[in-house]
């Protein structure tokens, strides 16, 4: 079963391919449905620069939100880290903690 990530951000693929050790694991390439003699079948995709992949918060770089499948980059170093940072922009939100204020709530109730 595939795997959501709590972060993915979208990227075109000519962004990725600008990192000097990029490769690509083509065979991992989403197929695409074509109709063939009024039968739906997948055929294998070319990736072009106008792309759009997912830059995974483990900074694996998928065909798809999932972040487990279709994985067409997976060599994550400290230079890529470094690249998709100040390169790309690319920072996991950090999500704060909300407080909720119950006295406030429980003022608010009675009648």
């Amino acid at each position: 079963m595939a795997t959501m990530g709590k972060y993915c951000k979208a990227y075109l693929l000519k962004n990725f391919r600008q990192f000097s050790h990029w490769t690509e694991n083509i065979e991992n390439v989403k197929k695409e449905k074509k109709q063939v003699d009024g039968k739906e079948v997948e055929v294998d995709r070319q990736l072009t620069d106008d792309d759009i992949l997912y830059l995974q918060e483990n900074y694996v770089v998928t065909d798809g939100i999932f972040k487990d499948e279709n994985i067409i980059f997976e060599n994550v170093t400290p230079e890529w880290k470094e690249f998709c940072t100040k390169t790309l922009g690319f920072e996991i939100p950090v999500y704060e903690p909300i407080t909720i204020n119950t006295s406030v709530i429980q003022d608010n109730a009675k009648p």
